[in-house]
């Protein structure tokens, strides 16, 4: 089946915003969404698919955002990353499962994009239903019922964290539906008060799980690029409010494409 869409799947699929996605040999992308295993293939006109309903896929490629309109609103703020937009087009931020997307980034806190993907796998693998050849990304019940299991895992001190989330998700003390409806300041906030999850982490989890579209996560790279290309440096606070001051409503596509940059 095909869809079409704006959008690039290289880049979308790859530059870490999300981490159970693999390029197989034949150049076909395969993922895991919800509890079916997903396949996608970059057409002139589009994308074809497998596994899944088209609306659930162009929900989760958020086909809704009006890239040009978005490309065009944060290049008319800076050339540089104009610049970047412009040689690589559609690349899109992907609107995350919620409970996976923090769980996930719970995970993603001290270390690299292929240690994380180990470790998102090792934990799906433990906990998630089989699906064939993949495992679905585990409920907090999930994986609850493991948790004598986890540590073969190897998630060294986000362990206990990640059962402490799944512990207080399950318990109704963390309602993630309910955080959609907070504005950005108050979903960051709610997102700092759970154990493991820091400016960050919020950051990444407002913008890849609620579709915050202003929010900026600063890393050691973006936190590079912004000092030698913006002359700005200091505190996490101090740099991602630049980020959204200069790049506007859309600072998180922005940010995509400088993370990405040296690979354009």
């Amino acid at each position: 089946m095909k869809a079409e869409i704006d959008v690039r799947l290289d880049p979308t699929l790859g530059c870490g915003q999300a981490h159970r996605w693999r390029k197989r040999e034949d150049g076909a992308w395969e993922g895991v969404l919800g509890e079916t295993i997903v396949l996608l293939r970059q057409e002139d006109d589009g994308i074809s698919y497998e596994g899944c309903s088209k609306s659930r896929l162009l929900d989760y490629l958020r086909a809704d955002d009006d890239i040009k309109t978005i490309v065009a609103d944060f290049s008319s703020r800076d050339p540089y990353v104009a610049d970047l937009a412009r040689r690589c087009p559609g690349m899109r931020i992907l609107r995350q499962d919620r409970w996976e997307c923090l769980a996930t980034y719970l995970l993603a806190t001290n270390a690299n994009v292929a240690r994380i993907g180990k470790m998102v796998e090792s934990v799906c693998d433990t906990a998630g239903k089989d699906l064939g050849g993949r495992s679905s990304f585990p409920t907090p019940k999930q994986i609850l019922d493991k948790r004598d299991e986890m540590c073969s895992c190897r998630l060294g001190f986000r362990e206990p964290r990640l059962i402490e989330l799944a512990e207080r998700v399950e318990a109704g003390d963390i309602d993630v539906d309910a955080i959609a409806e907070l504005r950005y300041e108050d979903c960051i906030e709610s997102l700092i008060g759970i154990n493991g999850v820091g400016p960050k982490v919020a950051d990444c989890v407002a913008l890849f799980a609620y579709g915050h579209l202003q929010a900026f996560p600063v890393d050691a790279r973006i936190s590079k690029v912004m000092e030698e290309v913006y002359g700005v440096s200091g505190s996490y606070k101090t740099v991602a409010e630049a980020g959204r001051r200069i790049f506007g409503p859309y600072a998180g596509y922005a940010q995509e494409f400088l993370y990405h940059g040296k690979f354009i």
